[in-house]
């Protein structure tokens, strides 16, 4: 049973990220110093996401937001500034790297970084599996000495060489004072993870009484200088063999133990190009790595529960979920995972509707109604982006890519007007804009969510009960948050909402934020059309829907696709495919927004898994098992695969034709290259991926939220304390209220009943905490796959 729990402790990692600007740029060869430059962030090596080009700049500010989970372990995150060019290749400026260990002091700070020269030498990623022995050994006239004998088993993880998997071989010196014995093992072809079993002998000692000199000849207290030196390198028919790492090991770690075996991460040369870093400028980057370790379910179903609980808590300031909010005030993430796992169990309504209520209570006037950042108005925010996700696309996409396409100026302040500008015109265009947005949102009411619905009645209601003599309370109650906080902000920063792929330029961006503002003035006042919509988003009948709105699209992205039909493996055989996948169905497009060439059920999809890399020799496979054939897609980057079988098993998880187990590699040549199995309908030979439920719509993992709603807590363990301290200090004295800092920024109505729940929660804590530690007993041993050597560099 230990085992099988274990099997389910699961390690996500996620990096949420802005690269924010560079600045003084330096000079790349042949270039002028104002440069077209645009960033790229890799994983490793591999690139999983691109900035567009900016125009010439030496300080571009770029503005750009990403996020995304990391499927595979890694060694760190580069960032690399490129020229562009349109005629060449793009030359990089420089980059910035950061080792995984590194990457949690800069948490959710902006800092300034030097940009570093890219040398094709530092360029690594990967590890080897090596294995060291000392011998001993008689000689032709009798003496003793002393061979080393050293196994290069395997790697895993190597690189990709200009998008291809390369074809990588390894060489093994014995390097001393004046002393250098290479050889090379076989060259193993287009594999990231060679299998090389190859073994080499060296002599590292000979006895006095041999007479034989030569080149290599060491005395027996030498064996402190020597070590061993494994490079491995990509190998290239008709060009100069790349470089794709190196590791070295003193032989002196066999004095003790004559036997050494272990796993070493691939470093760079030392011996690179050393140009001043100062000399290529910096990049402002804004870093957030998380890593959760997600225990199984049973372990969470405590915290789970009492968390669930709050809703019904009376006075809702003692509920754990409202303790959470208090002591996380000052973090933005703080309600996050909070909100989702009460959207998932349906009770965010009852919760935000009690908190709502209790900031009413302090609430003096109805003009300031919702207007600070409160627990409910964060709460309310995060539901918004969660579940609204879909509703502005549907309500605000189109648009958005009209003003953002066509580019037409909108300014009006005269100090800001270029030459050649008429704020007449420009004045015109920016109506014709707003008009345009504010009628798709006033008109989109079919479209907007159940639950933002309900929440928007709920405030409607506290509003009136509040301030019954205000008749227009009630629509402030609710414009205030689906305009000022929800429509309006997207309009602000359309890539932030995924309306867009890439922050504006600054002209577009100038346009948007004069509709913005706008669309926020529009929102304050009571026209008719506001009204109507505002009712009917906030009424109690329910909406009759189109259906339309039922097919959300859940991920679409450009992959290669494997042709259909085709005898012949080869590269000729993929294409560039669109490709796009809805609750509903399954699709594959020659571009974007053409005429699907191919539609699949999501309901006739039977498995969805990882392909072998061996089977078309291709990184980041996966295929889609369907009722007529095998859909085989490369994605284009590890994230991007992880991603795309994400949600397609999430669409597919309930199917009832879904297959129990499936072939990782191809059916050619008249079997399957996984198992050899001779006919084509054979059963899989390996077990499918078991799918983690979740909510699909909202993307939610309960035990992940759970997980992160306990490190919280557990990082904000001193507030908690203080809010113990707060509620024995109140409970006790009874007399006027005295002004202490650390305890004002609770809210304590009932001190007793707060302190049971503090009490409940610090109590569940410890026992996670023992659980984690339990588990945590079987960290990878150094030196191990999951753990290995950081090796001596040159």
């Amino acid at each position: 049973m230990a085992e099988e729990d274990d099997a389910r402790i699961r390690i996500l990692q996620s990096l949420r990220g802005k690269i924010c600007a560079a600045k003084n740029l330096g000079p790349v060869p042949n270039r002028q110093r104002d440069l077209c430059t645009f960033c790229t962030v890799s994983l490793d090596q591999e690139e999983v996401f691109r900035t567009k080009v900016f125009d010439k700049s030496g300080s571009p500010f770029y503005g750009e937001d990403f996020y995304f989970e990391i499927p595979r372990p890694f060694q760190g995150l580069s960032f690399y500034v490129y020229a562009k060019s349109v005629f060449q290749r793009d030359l990089p400026v420089g980059k910035v790297s950061i080792r995984k260990d590194d990457l949690c002091k800069y948490k959710g700070k902006e800092h300034w970084f030097s940009l570093q020269p890219v040398d094709p030498n530092s360029e690594v990623q990967g590890k080897v599996h090596l294995e060291m022995r000392l011998n001993e050994v008689i000689t032709d006239n009798g003496s003793v000495g002393q061979h080393l004998l050293v196994q290069i088993i395997e790697c895993q993880g190597l690189p990709l060489i200009s998008g291809q998997i390369c074809d990588p071989y390894a060489t093994v010196s014995l390097v001393g004072p004046a002393r250098s014995d290479q050889k090379k093992t076989k060259v193993k072809k287009k594999t990231s993870n060679p299998l090389f079993e190859e073994t080499f002998f060296f002599e590292v000692t000979r006895s006095s009484s041999y007479s034989k000199k030569s080149h290599f000849q060491v005395e027996e207290e030498d064996i402190e200088k020597l070590e061993i030196k494994v490079d491995l390198w990509n190998s290239e028919n008709l060009a100069q063999d790349v470089f794709l790492g190196e590791t070295r090991v003193p032989v002196k770690i066999l004095r003790n133990d004559h036997i050494h075996k272990a796993w070493y991460l691939l470093q760079p040369k030392g011996n690179g190009s050393k140009s001043k870093s100062d000399d290529l400028g910096s990049l402002l980057l804004k870093l957030a790595y998380v890593e959760d370790t997600v225990l199984p379910s049973a372990c969470y179903i405590q915290l789970c529960n009492l968390l669930l609980k709050s809703p019904d808590v009376k006075p809702i300031s003692a509920s754990s979920a409202h303790i959470l909010g208090d002591i996380c005030r000052e973090r933005y993430e703080g309600v996050l995972p909070m909100v989702r796992l009460l959207l998932h169990h349906n009770r965010f309504v009852p919760f935000v509707s009690a908190v709502a209520a209790l900031e009413l209570d302090n609430t003096q006037e109805a003009n300031t109604i919702f207007r600070g950042n409160s627990l409910a108005t964060r709460c309310i925010d995060d539901m918004m982006k969660i579940v609204g996700k879909n509703y502005l696309a549907v309500t605000l996409k189109p648009v958005i890519d009209e003003i953002c396409e066509s580019n037409k100026t909108c300014e009006i302040d005269p100090n800001k007007l270029k030459e050649g500008d008429n704020v007449e015109v420009n004045k015109e265009n920016l109506q014709v804009y707003v008009q345009k947005v504010f009628s798709s949102i006033t008109q989109s009411n079919a479209n907007c969510p159940p639950s933002m619905c309900a929440v928007f009645r709920s405030l409607r209601h506290l509003a009136c009960k509040r301030f019954p003599a205000d008749p227009h309370v009630q629509y402030s109650a609710v414009s205030s948050f689906v305009f000022l906080r929800f429509f309006a902000v997207a309009v602000l920063s359309p890539h932030s909402y995924q309306l867009r792929s890439h922050h504006p330029d600054p002209d577009i961006s100038r346009t948007l934020t004069l509709i913005s503002k706008t669309i926020q003035t529009l929102g304050s006042w009571g026209s008719l059309s506001k009204k109507l919509f505002l009712d009917e988003i906030s009424s109690n009948v329910s909406k009759e829907s189109s259906g339309l709105e039922d097919a959300i699209v859940l991920k679409e992205g450009e992959v290669q696709k494997r042709a259909q039909g085709r005898k012949r493996l080869g590269k000729k055989n993929f294409k560039k495919r669109w490709l796009r996948v809805t609750n509903r169905e399954l699709s594959y497009h020659k571009h974007k927004g053409k005429e699907a060439v191919c539609i699949i059920n999501v309901k006739n999809i039977q498995a969805v898994e990882k392909l072998d890399e061996s089977a078309f020799n291709r990184k980041n496979m996966f295929q889609v098992v369907h009722a007529e054939k095998q859909l085989y897609v490369q994605a284009r980057n590890c994230v991007e695969a992880c991603e795309w079988l994400d949600v397609l098993g999430q669409v597919s998880r309930c199917n009832e034709g879904r297959l129990a187990n499936f072939h990782p590699s191809t059916y050619s040549g008249g079997s399957w290259q996984c198992c050899k199995s001779q006919s084509s309908s054979s059963p899989g030979c390996k077990p499918c991926t078991i799918t983690m439920q979740a909510n699909l719509q909202l993307d939610i993992d309960c035990d992940r939220e759970t997980e992160r709603i306990f490190s919280l807590l557990s990082a904000n363990d001193t507030n908690l304390q203080n809010m113990e301290d707060a509620c024995a200090s109140l409970a006790v004295y009874q007399g006027p209220q005295r002004e202490q800092e650390e305890y004002s920024k609770f809210t304590i109505q009932e001190p007793k009943e707060t302190f049971q729940t503090l009490k409940q929660l610090r109590n569940i804590m410890v026992e996670l905490q023992r659980q984690h530690e339990m588990r945590n007993d079987t960290t990878a041993q150094y030196g191990s796959l999951d753990n290995p050597i950081v090796g001596k560099t040159s």
